[in-house]
């Protein structure tokens, strides 16, 4: 076979890509990254559980103004775990419990805007504005800023396949490097109620985040809080869409919604691979992996291994999803999860609340440019409005 997962034809489908590497090549070379692929649901948590015999730093480091720091998902144990331990003082589940109430008054925001219409676009007008909104409050940043967010971030997750590309995602990196560096200086002198104010405080033996290490914790932040939405969101309607009678089952049993948003991260992951390096000689479904080796485990393919997930092809929105990989597995499991699964949650409900008879407009669904992230880059809709019920 021939995975390339930069070729366009494996990224509007890697699924059966997916299940043939599952099948005859459970380690299988990426020429394209020179990495070799895992595949099969064990090995993938394997590869994840195990930081000592893969390490994150294949992932490199990050430029901030000429200096070399790394994000947080490149980091290893011992900083890792001081780094994660500080960041996640400022994303308690209470915090985002707090949440709760305003994201609802967003999402509610964005379908009045659409509700009388009878169609829209499910991406620009709910899958992106709503994640941005709430991401970039939480960080603490002013509304007139929030487009640059969606710019920044689709540049760090976009494919950079030209020099032009490349420079105009360092323009915009140095962007946000400036931005956000004004932003710390500022809630230095003056804290607000905002998360880049609560890890400027934030303190663990006497060791504060470094303003390099705040500005890349911002970055990954944007991204994860952004991208892994607003793709959770397409994908998840893409395949109720795809899927009727699982659409018609959550409608008529909202108390599915939990799990139909489970299962959607299962069935179609926004985060498809990410990368590790194997710090020493092992060995993965019976092939010698040499040390220094770059790995991709492959969590979307993980999600559809029967092994773990019987009938793994067939999306189920009643299947126990436990165990599902979208966010990663181990110590560097995704720290904004739990936003991202009750944005889901909130989106899906208040369309199916206001939104009757939704269908796909029709034409072929284009995916996002991007070799490690999947989701729809439009979504064209129509749908019958549902007057909005008031609480008395």
């Amino acid at each position: 076979m021939d995975y390339n997962p930069l070729d366009p034809t494996a990224k509007k489908n890697p699924y059966t890509y997916y299940a043939e590497l599952r099948r005859d090549h459970p380690v299988y070379h990426v020429a394209a990254f020179d990495a070799l692929a895992i595949s099969r649901y064990d090995d993938v948590s394997f590869v994840l559980n195990n930081p000592t015999l893969f390490s994150s730093d294949a992932f490199g480091t990050t430029q901030i103004d000429g200096r070399e720091t790394k994000m947080l998902i490149s980091e290893d144990p011992p900083d890792h775990t001081r780094l994660r331990g500080l960041v996640n003082k400022a994303f308690t589940p209470k915090i985002v419990a707090e949440m709760e109430g305003r994201i609802r008054e967003v999402t509610r925001g964005l379908i009045d805007v659409v509700a009388e219409r009878g169609e829209f676009d499910l991406i620009d007008d709910l899958a992106i504005p709503l994640p941005v909104t709430i991401i970039a409050e939480i960080l603490g940043v002013e509304p007139e800023r929030q487009a640059d967010f969606k710019k920044w971030s689709g540049s760090v997750v976009a494919s950079k396949a030209t020099q032009e590309e490349l420079e105009a995602h360092e323009l915009l990196m140095q962007d946000f490097i400036d931005y956000f560096g004004k932003v710390i200086e500022e809630r230095h002198k003056e804290p607000k109620n905002d998360m880049i104010s609560l890890l400027v405080r934030a303190e663990e033996d006497e060791e504060a985040l470094t303003p390099d290490e705040l500005i890349t914790f911002a970055l990954l932040l944007l991204v994860a809080g952004n991208e892994t939405t607003t793709n959770l969101i397409g994908n998840m309607m893409s395949a109720l869409l795809a899927h009727p009678d699982q659409l018609q089952s959550v409608r008529n049993d909202p108390s599915r919604i939990t799990n139909t948003v489970e299962e959607a991260l299962r069935y179609d992951a926004p985060v498809q691979f990410l990368f590790r390096r194997a710090t020493e000689d092992v060995e993965i479904a019976g092939t010698s992996i040499p040390k220094d080796s770059v790995v991709l485990p492959i969590f979307a393919s993980a999600n559809r291994d029967d092994r773990k997930f019987p009938d793994a092809e067939r999306f189920d929105i009643t299947r126990n999803t436990q165990g599902h990989m979208a966010f990663g597995h181990g110590i560097h499991f995704c720290l904004g999860a739990p936003l991202a699964r009750l944005e889901g949650a909130i989106a899906l409900e208040a369309m199916l609340s206001r939104l009757d008879n939704i269908e796909h407009a029709g034409g072929e669904i284009e995916v996002i440019d991007s070799p490690f992230l999947r989701g729809p880059k439009h979504l064209q809709l129509t749908f019958e409005p549902v007057a909005e019920t008031v609480e008395a």
